[in-house]
């Protein structure tokens, strides 16, 4: 297929006509005396407005280049073609929202609790490369080192999408650090990937439904530990699910930051049971699951990364951790859209 007819079709998968019909939409909005009354809702509109622009852009930019493009320079507009055709893959509810993701110790002890703290700057380092912004929101660091669980926010449009496949057991082999014989050492850490939901209409969730719990903000100790009841765990009762978030400033934005973990995390239990309501949902959420990697980073006794759903692999290991996962996302992307 030519690098012309391709666009075409790319032009109606990414609906591009439709996008462009959104944008005039909201910009007449935009001019009414009363828009900017609503606050949150014309803030999210206004957000909504910047990522169609950014979309149709992107698209507009290459197509306008293709239509008076030689042959031959049709050819190095090919990169560009390949990267829409992975937008196109995404698709799935919520792939156009920002992400949350948790991690979790495995086995290995303070060796696991390193491997964890190497892959939340993996992640760090990939939403640096892609335009993405990253927040630590919650941390429990090992006595020695690393980290036993954290929550990471990757603000950015598609990030949930091109992230979600991550979601699962990484495995690392490598010599370990923290041993006097430099053994090799097998470690495991677990990454959960959700979908960031802002908004309370996305996501009902009813206050009876909630158990609200306070306690003392881990800190460093002597002066400057905190000693109010600031940090927030919020319990989901039908489901089980639990938010926490202690990091924030005072106990009114750490509610606020464990409502949207809580959402996200409810969001992701729905997608898992296809369901359309947060009534409808039940059970405890276990997934992903601890068991078989989906993954292994092989450090020692040679090099290589390898993906165990898709094959895809890297022999530069020190690439990946530095956060180029695009090779592995792509490959999970049209994995999954094949079925």
């Amino acid at each position: 297929m030519t690098i012309k007819n391709r666009l075409s079709e790319l032009k109606d998968i990414l609906k591009i006509d439709e996008k462009k019909a959104r944008i005039k939409e909201i910009e007449k909005e935009m001019n009414s005396a009363s828009f900017w009354v609503s606050g949150q809702d014309s803030q999210k509109v206004a957000v909504e407005l910047k990522a169609l622009k950014e979309e149709v852009k992107r698209f507009d930019d290459i197509f306008e280049i293709a239509e008076i493009a030689s042959e031959e320079e049709l050819k190095s507009l090919k990169e560009d073609v390949d990267a829409l055709e992975i937008y196109a893959l995404l698709s799935g509810k919520y792939d156009n929202h920002s992400a949350i993701l948790n991690f979790y110790a495995g086995a290995g002890g303070v060796d696991a609790q390193d491997w964890t703290e190497m892959l939340l700057r993996m992640y760090v380092r990939f939403a640096e490369q892609n335009g993405a912004s990253a927040i630590l929101i919650d941390e429990s660091r090992g006595g020695e080192a690393g980290i036993k669980s954290a929550v990471l926010e990757i603000s950015g449009q598609y990030i949930y999408g091109k992230l979600k496949g991550e979601n699962g057991v990484h495995r690392l082999v490598r010599q370990s650090p923290f041993n006097a014989k430099s053994l090799r050492q097998t470690s495991f850490s677990l990454v959960e990937v959700m979908p960031e939901i802002e908004s309370d209409s996305e996501i009902e969730i009813n206050d009876k439904d909630l158990r609200v719990d306070t306690f003392h903000s881990g800190g460093a100790g002597g002066q400057s530990v905190n000693t109010t009841n600031s940090a927030i765990r919020i319990t989901h009762i039908p489901t089980g699910l639990v938010a926490t978030c202690q990091n924030e400033r005072s106990q009114l934005q750490n509610k606020e930051m464990a409502m949207k973990i809580l959402r996200s995390r409810l969001a992701s239990l729905m997608l898992l049971q296809h369901k359309e309501k947060v009534d409808e949902i039940k059970g405890d959420y276990s997934s992903p699951e601890w068991g078989n990697q989906i993954r292994s980073y092989v450090l020692h006794p040679y090099k290589l990364v390898k993906d165990h759903r898709t094959d895809f692999e890297s022999k530069d290991p020190d690439k990946v951790l530095a956060g180029d996962l695009n090779g592995f996302i792509e490959a999970e992307l049209k994995k999954v859209s094949r079925g």
